[in-house]
């Protein structure tokens, strides 16, 4: 029996704002829509943690035997820069800067997004789909509105009519804002006197002739719109009604309310049963900025190069202090908070260290099988990660006690303790144990030490194959050896 037949996970539904009872469209299966970067600049650090409250409720799903289909997408065209339909698109505008291609740009911060989310020890989606792989999807999309009578089309630019869609249904709905109480954009900018009204927004934008990125249309050679291009990529991985929708809490409006009205006038129906959003990420109190020099980015975070922090912190540190705070929460980073998530972190990674060494009794003082419900509880209560941590903190105050034999425990439990103990801390919640990282890379210098002998141990016989064949081999493994009058060294990549 499948391990979510016993649990009933409660979610906090922004469309509804209420917290619900969840209850997949299939039984036993989940379809998860995330937004994902804007990959024209180095992912922002209040991004990772948004990603990463997915990816810990991603992890859950999987570890109550639900089968997920997660899907994140990567934006490589059409996100404007002032997030509207005005302005340069944002990649185009990286791109002329540095004078490269605008999928040099999409390339070198696609791979930076990826490194810095395997770094902080993230699962990878089910689906990673691109804007500029599914034109063809959003054309057709954009056609379907058209014959709906939702959108119009002006000097090769298409617009959806928020105001005619609005006659029959709720624009605003997601965000609880009205339509009447919108401020009107009343600059003058290049564009907007296409729309009918300010409101409007573009389903697809016809190219300047300096615009590189550009693809052809029925109605012009262009780009898609921003908003269009997860309503393209979500329906067609997760079908046209689909259990989640995730994202920042800054993309709820315009983004979120835009792809709900664009499948609505579409396909007739909202395509979310559940709307997830994850709150921000401030430093030391206030909102990160680049432009205040109130910003920091994961980089300088881990290595501490930066004038923020005292040091720089481990990833898993990083981790389980943002785990310390519900994904709904504004989130304060700060150096003390760090500095306390660290100590914080060593001490649950030496309890779990115990528990394989503690010698059992006849008999418990601690209830295993209830401090386990509660660790449950909390995750099926919105995903209350603050509560589970503390009931693990419980569980290490009890494994200490146990050491100091003010506490006993039976073999049993013993293992039903050790097991959900590394059950949510490290399939769950994400974390590594540093010192276990830390073992893992001295062995692995060790092996490849002795490789390094293999190998000129073979050079020096004049086998140079099997001396080519050792350095091969390892490159292939993501271990680069280099040589040098002082010897052989290897970097792992």
């Amino acid at each position: 029996m499948p391990l979510y037949d016993n649990h009933t996970i409660k979610i906090y539904n922004t469309l509804t704002g209420e917290k619900e009872v969840f209850k997949p469209i299939t039984p036993g299966h989940i379809g998860m829509y995330v937004c994902g970067p804007t990959v024209y600049s180095n992912v922002h650090l209040g991004n990772v943690r948004t990603f990463m409250s997915f990816d810990m409720i991603f992890r859950y799903f999987k570890h109550l035997d639900y089968k997920v289909r997660y899907v994140r997408n990567i934006t490589d065209a059409g996100h404007l820069e002032n997030d509207d339909d005005v302005g340069e698109d944002k990649i185009t505008k990286k791109a002329r800067i540095e004078a490269i291609e605008p999928m040099e740009i999409v390339q070198r911060y696609t791979v930076d997004f990826h490194n810095v989310l395997n770094t902080f020890n993230f699962l990878p989606p089910s689906i990673e789909p691109t804007a500029t792989g599914h034109i063809i999807e959003q054309i057709e999309l954009i056609q379907s509105i058209i014959d709906n009578g939702f959108a119009y089309i002006v000097n090769g630019s298409v617009y959806f009519d928020v105001h005619k869609y609005n006659e029959t249904n709720a624009y605003g709905i997601l965000s609880k804002r009205k339509l009447e109480d919108l401020i009107h954009n009343t600059r003058v900018l290049d564009g907007q006197s296409d729309k009918k009204n300010p409101q409007d927004f573009a389903l697809w934008k016809k190219a300047e002739p300096t615009h590189i990125m550009r693809w052809p249309s029925p109605w012009s050679d262009g780009f898609p719109g921003w908003h269009l291009e997860c309503t393209a990529m979500s329906t067609k991985y997760l079908g046209d009604y689909f259990d989640i929708h995730g994202g920042g809490m800054d993309l709820k409006f315009p983004h979120h309310e835009c792809e709900i009205a664009q499948n609505q006038a579409s396909k007739g129906k909202n395509p979310v049963k559940y709307w997830m959003h994850a709150n921000m990420l401030e430093l030391n109190g206030a909102r990160m900025s680049k432009s205040t020099g109130n910003y920091i980015n994961p980089a300088e975070l881990l290595s501490g190069e930066n004038d923020k922090m005292s040091k720089g912190y481990n990833p898993s540190v990083i981790r389980f202090f943002m785990m310390q705070a519900s994904y709904k929460s504004v989130l304060d980073l700060t150096d003390d908070g760090l500095q306390s998530a660290e100590k914080g972190f060593n001490r649950l990674m030496d309890a779990i260290e115990l528990i394989e060494n503690l010698k059992t009794a006849s008999k418990s003082s601690f209830n295993v099988t209830n401090w386990q419900q509660k660790c449950y509880s909390a995750m099926n209560d919105d995903f209350n990660t603050p509560i589970l941590i503390a009931h693990l903190f419980d569980a290490a105050k009890y494994i200490n006690q146990i050491k100091d034999g003010s506490a006993t425990i039976t073999e049993k439990d013993a293992e039903l303790l050790a097991s959900t103990m590394q059950s949510f801390t490290f399939d769950i919640l994400g974390l590594t144990n540093i010192s276990q990282e830390s073992a893992g890379n001295h062995q692995l210098a060790g092996a490849v030490e002795i490789l390094i002998n293999l190998r000129k141990e073979a050079r020096l016989n004049k086998d140079f194959a099997l001396s080519d064949k050792i350095r091969d081999e390892l490159l292939e493994a993501g271990i680069q050896l280099n040589d040098s009058r002082e010897g052989t060294t290897f970097t792992t990549k």
